[in-house]
Formats: structure tokens, C-alpha cells, sequence
């Protein structure tokens, strides 16, 4: 619409008497507009008008914001074409079907894309906190080196049951969020380096190996495990997933394929956001469950079930959306029309 960018002749400079000279001749055009961007449904004859008077007022607005500028026509005007505008061009997707569509596509598609890189979290996570567990188990002077022989005990006898029971369930819920939140988030905010989300797994995996090796060497194993499961699985999962994220954004800057590095970069950071935002949620329920269901009086297999059922319902929503979504060309990155234009590559 290169007609908009042009400045009807005689008009680049309006003086106070040609503005109400202006606002006369065009005032029924801006008029008609308005009643034609209002209207649900246009014919083709009417349509081509809209579209002709929106070009019309597009160039009035510019005029008279640089050659005239009185603040209540221009923002009389710029209602007008704003109406228009969404007219031609359809308002923004109703927020219903855009959560929608984040839950069942966009989030899902970024963390079943991301899933080799959750994989390699995992077992990387799993194998420093075995390696981490045997080696206090086989070498006491390990333990020795974690707290004086009272301090141990009072952990393994003491305050590891009591960490999930002696705050009220509500507070309890939100600290753990913000917790783990706050775990995820340096995943994601320091994926790109390549070193945090490596970082933060080992350092996590080495406290778990560590306070489990703990409670295998006081015969609390049982207990451990009891109070861990119901809601690591969903948590430890989290992190990982977050980590997955970081470490592609990571790889998107060293290897990135056929794109030029700062799209593959953009492509990525923005799925990225999009497994952040979903993670919230995805926390905000481990957090429920460990303020809830960890420290209740249901008997270890039942707190350990509804762990297990959450954790599952997790994986399968993932792989049910994630897999279709991936399938029909999703990324988890915003759609085309929000994401921006870019210069194309050959």
C-alpha cells in the first residue's frame, strides 16, 4: 500500500484555517470509514471501499501529525484507523484459544523437542547422584565430612521428615514454587552459556546423592525414598525439561544449522520463553503435591501412586500434544505473523 506514504499535494503544511478546510473535505470519508469498519460483514464492493479510505485516512493521520499536530483530531484520526485497520486485518485471537493453544501446542511442541537434551539431563542427574551416594556409602570419612556425627543424625532421624510437615501446607506450597521456580529459571535465563544448566544439575544431583546415601547409611532408605518420590518425580522432571531447554538454546549458538546462528538463536530463545511460562504450572503442581500428598498420613504407596499417576499424566500429556504438534511442523515458537519478519536465506 505505497499510497500511504504519500502526502496529498498542497497539504504538507496546514495552518490553522487550512485544518478546518481539511477536517470539512475529509470529514465524511473518516465518517463512512467508521461505519464500514463497524459493519460485521462487507460486501465485495463495500470491502474495496474500507480498504480504499483506510489508505485515504492512513495518509490524513500522517499529515496532520506532521503538519498540523492537534492532539484531539489526531487521536480522533488514529481511533479511526485503528478501526480499520482491525477491520481488514481481523483483531487479535480471542485469549481463550490463544491459552489453548499454548497448552495443547505451543508448550508441549517445545519440551517433545527438547526431549533428547531432558534425556541426557536425566541420566547425567541420575549418574552423578549414584556415583555421589555410593562413595559416602563405601568411604565413611565421605559422611565425616558432611557434619559432625550429631548433626547427621538429627537429619537422618529429624529433619529430613519434619522439612515437608513444619510449615502450614499453603506457605509450605508457595516456598517450594519459588524454589524450584527459581532453579528452572537459571536453567533457562543461563541456558545459553552452556555452563549453568550443567552446573546447577550437578550440584543438585550432588545433594540428592549425598542426603540419600545418608539416609541408606542410617537404614532410612525407605523413608527417603517415601517422602522423595511423591513429588520428585514431577520436580526433578521440571528441572530437567528446563535444563533441555538451556542446553538447546547453548547448541543453537554453536551449531546452528541451516540458519544463520542469531535466527536459529531467536528460533530457540522464543521456545524457550514458551517452556518457561508452561514450567510455572508444571512446578505450581509439584509444589501442591509436596505441600499436600508428601507429608499426609495415606500410607507410602498411596503418596508414592498419586506421585507416580501425576508424573505419568505429565509424560503422556507430552507425548500425546508434543508428538502431533511436532508432526504438523510446530516448534513451540510464536506463530509467523507474531514472531517478525526476517530477511530470507538461501
Amino acid at each position: 500500500m505505497g499510497g500511504t506514504r504519500r502526502c496529498p499535494p498542497g497539504l504538507r503544511k496546514l495552518g490553522s484555517v487550512d485544518l478546518d478546510a481539511f477536517v470539512t473535505v475529509h470529514g465524511p470519508e473518516w465518517a463512512r470509514l467508521d461505519t464500514l469498519s463497524r459493519r460485521r460483514r462487507l460486501s465485495g464492493e463495500d470491502a474495496d471501499e474500507l480498504v480504499r479510505l483506510y489508505q485515504r485516512a492512513a495518509t490524513h493521520l500522517s499529515v496532520v501529525r506532521s503538519s498540523a499536530p492537534d492532539q484531539a483530531l489526531a487521536a480522533q484520526l488514529s481511533r479511526t484507523v485503528a478501526g480499520a485497520r482491525s477491520a481488514i486485518a481481523g483483531g487479535h485471537e480471542p485469549l481463550v484459544r490463544e491459552v489453548s493453544r499454548f497448552v495443547t501446542v505451543s508448550f508441549p511442541a517445545a519440551v517433545y523437542r527438547a526431549r533428547a537434551a531432558v534425556l541426557g539431563a536425566t541420566v547425567f542427574t541420575l549418574v552423578v547422584a549414584f556415583v555421589m551416594a555410593f562413595w559416602l556409602l563405601a568411604d565413611p570419612r565421605v559422611e565425616a565430612t558432611l557434619g559432625s556425627e550429631a548433626e547427621i543424625r538429627r537429619l537422618v532421624e529429624v529433619d529430613f521428615e519434619r522439612y515437608y510437615s513444619e510449615h502450614a501446607a499453603g506457605s509450605f506450597a508457595a516456598k517450594v514454587w519459588t524454589n524450584n521456580a527459581w532453579v528452572a529459571a537459571q536453567c533457562i535465563a543461563f541456558g545459553v552459556t552452556g555452563v549453568m544448566p550443567v552446573y546447577v544439575l550437578f550440584m543438585n544431583a550432588v545433594n540428592l546423592g549425598a542426603v540419600g546415601g545418608l539416609m541408606a547409611a542410617h537404614d532410612r532408605l525407605s523413608l527417603f525414598f517415601g517422602l522423595l518420590l511423591p513429588h520428585g518425580l514431577l520436580e526433578l522432571t521440571a528441572v530437567f525439561v528446563a535444563a533441555g531447554a538451556g542446553m538447546r538454546l547453548a547448541w543453537a549458538w554453536i551449531s546452528p544449522g541451516p540458519l544463520p546462528r542469531a535466527r536459529a538463536m531467536a528460533v530457540e530463545g522464543r521456545s524457550m520463553i514458551t517452556v518457561a511460562l508452561g514450567l510455572v504450572v508444571v512446578l505450581g503442581v509439584s509444589g501442591v503435591v509436596e505441600a499436600f500428598v508428601t507429608p499426609s498420613s495415606l500410607p507410602t504407596w498411596a503418596r508414592i501412586g498419586i506421585g507416580v499417576v501425576v508424573w505419568a499424566a505429565f509424560l503422556a500429556y507430552v507425548r500425546f500434544f508434543g508428538r502431533r504438534a511436532v508432526l504438523a511442523g510446530e516448534t513451540g515458537d510464536l506463530r509467523a505473523e507474531l514472531a517478525g519478519d526476517v530477511i530470507p536465506v538461501a
